[in-house]
């Protein structure tokens, strides 16, 4: 039992300061949307705002990376971006399609141009 709680103290862990902290603000904004105009301002600024701050993440991403993606070249990175939002558009706007389109396309070139 002993190995057991050793072995799964870090996934415990990870639950407790992790997941259930945030889901308590996710089932509270929940309950305090019911009723909000999906069309109000604040709601499509709030999108916006959301979107701009992923778009962000996703250029820092690409132009400076981390950790394994260092070892992409620069061309293969953009141009995956790019063949994800193509197929984003291509695929009646699907955020599916164009993650797995652009997840693809980086570990082909990730695999053609690896060392």
């Amino acid at each position: 039992m002993n190995s057991l709680v050793t072995e799964f103290w870090p996934y415990l862990m990870l639950i407790l300061v992790g997941f259930l902290p945030n889901e308590i603000w996710r089932l509270l904004g929940l309950g305090l949307a019911r009723g909000v105009n999906e069309g109000s301002e604040i709601l499509v600024w709030v999108g916006a705002v959301a979107t701009a701050v992923l778009a962000g993440v996703i250029g820092k991403l690409i132009l400076f990376p981390a950790g394994a993606l260092t070892t992409v070249p620069m061309p293969v990175r953009i141009a995956a971006a790019g063949l994800g939002l193509l197929a984003f558009f291509l695929i009646r706007r699907s955020v599916f399609a164009g993650v797995v389109a652009g997840e693809a396309a980086l570990i082909a070139g990730a695999l053609w141009f690896s060392p």
